[in-house]
């Protein structure tokens, strides 16, 4: 695979230089780290400035931008979830995750039966 230099910066262009399955990884690592820090309850402003990050990396990292250095990835988790691993954030163990997804899950709502009906008819 040829990689793509931008010759006035002499960077290579990440996005062009990982195959796509690698892309859709980085994504998932973004977004894991994006539902822990909402189900925190923490801002990505403050998560930033806990990891010693910029806000915009912060954003880049959450939308699964490949060329964000792992050091910055496990700050940032670290400024989210003291403690937490990247294994334990790809395996979604956080009790926080466990109750934002209970929050998210939708309630079916279904009519109401005969004898239910028949209770409350008045």
């Amino acid at each position: 695979m040829a990689l793509m230099i931008d010759l006035t910066s002499m960077r290579v262009k990440q996005h062009k230089a990982i195959p796509a399955e690698l892309l859709v990884q980085a994504e998932k690592i973004g977004l894991a780290l994006a539902r822990l820090r909402v189900a925190r309850n923490v801002t990505q402003e403050v998560a930033a400035i806990r990891a010693g990050i910029s806000r915009n990396s912060a954003w880049r990292m959450e939308h699964g931008d490949p060329g964000v250095a792992l050091g910055q990835i496990l700050r940032y988790l670290d400024a989210i979830a003291p403690g937490a691993t990247l294994l334990s954030l790809l395996a979604e163990d956080d009790p926080a995750l466990t109750a934002l997804a209970l929050k998210e899950r939708r309630q079916r709502a279904h009519g109401l039966t005969k004898a239910e009906l028949q209770e409350i008819d008045f």
